[in-house]
């Protein structure tokens, strides 16, 4: 929830005016709702794709304050975040809730961002498989494995969102197989195609060697995507 017309503007002219040094990697940006119009407006042609933050179950109807995804789609956007760490701790999205978001996202033709973490407590008590497990076997369930082509999976233990803590290399690759190796239970070929996102204190500093490993394709950046360089920066490190 971040962001004024004015330098919403700003920071995507910047991002477009830099995206010479991101030449073979996708960037996307997922604006608050009332700012799409002003960042579509920037956007619509060029090289970087937008998507929403959240979305409804619904397609419409008498749910006031929230938005549909056809809305979403109306404005063009790709894609729709689903199910991230701060919907579940703060507002109570549970597992089989963001299910419903996955699949009502792919109804209206977007490619939901689906995010998977563990709290501090989980990992300190060696639950992070089974948390990540959990969260993803409730999408996999409802909606069966072949849906995940048309998806996207973000791991954001939610530990490294916004303390300056970050998940290693190592454990975040670690966690990005255990992803993957899930999903290809189900379908090698599906899990194969899957583009499975870092989402934890994400920085130019850092991000090259997180992107470095196997499993680990690109990042679902916070806090460093409101600056330009420091975004462009991770993207060219991708």
């Amino acid at each position: 929830m971040n962001g004024t017309r004015a330098d919403s503007a700003a920071l995507v002219d910047e991002i477009v005016a830099g995206m010479e040094s991101v030449p073979r990697a996708e960037l996307a940006v997922c604006p608050p709702f009332v700012l799409l119009p002003e960042v579509v407006a920037r956007l619509e042609g060029g090289p970087v794709t937008w998507g929403g933050q959240n979305l409804d179950v619904h397609s419409s109807g008498a749910y006031t304050g929230e938005i549909s995804g056809p809305m979403l789609a109306e404005f063009g956007c790709r894609y729709v975040i689903v199910g991230h760490s701060e919907r579940r701790s703060l507002y109570g999205e549970d597992d089989a809730l963001v299910a419903e978001k996955f699949r009502a996202a792919q109804a209206a033709g977007l490619i939901p961002i689906l995010c998977v973490g563990e709290l501090q407590a989980e990992r300190e008590s060696g639950e992070t498989e089974a948390v990540v497990a959990r969260q993803l076997d409730a999408v996999l369930d409802a909606v069966g494995v072949e849906t995940f082509a048309r998806a996207v999976v973000a791991y954001e233990p939610v530990w490294a969102i916004g303390t300056g803590l970050t998940a290693s290399p190592e454990q975040a690759q670690e966690v990005h197989a255990f992803i993957r190796g899930r999903v290809a239970a189900g379908s090698a070929g599906v899990a194969g195609g899957l583009r499975i996102l870092y989402g934890g204190s994400v920085k130019p500093d850092n991000a090259a060697e997180l992107f470095a490993k196997q499993d680990i394709d690109g990042g679902l950046i916070g806090g460093a995507s409101l600056k330009a360089d420091s975004f462009l920066a991770i993207g060219a490190a991708a």
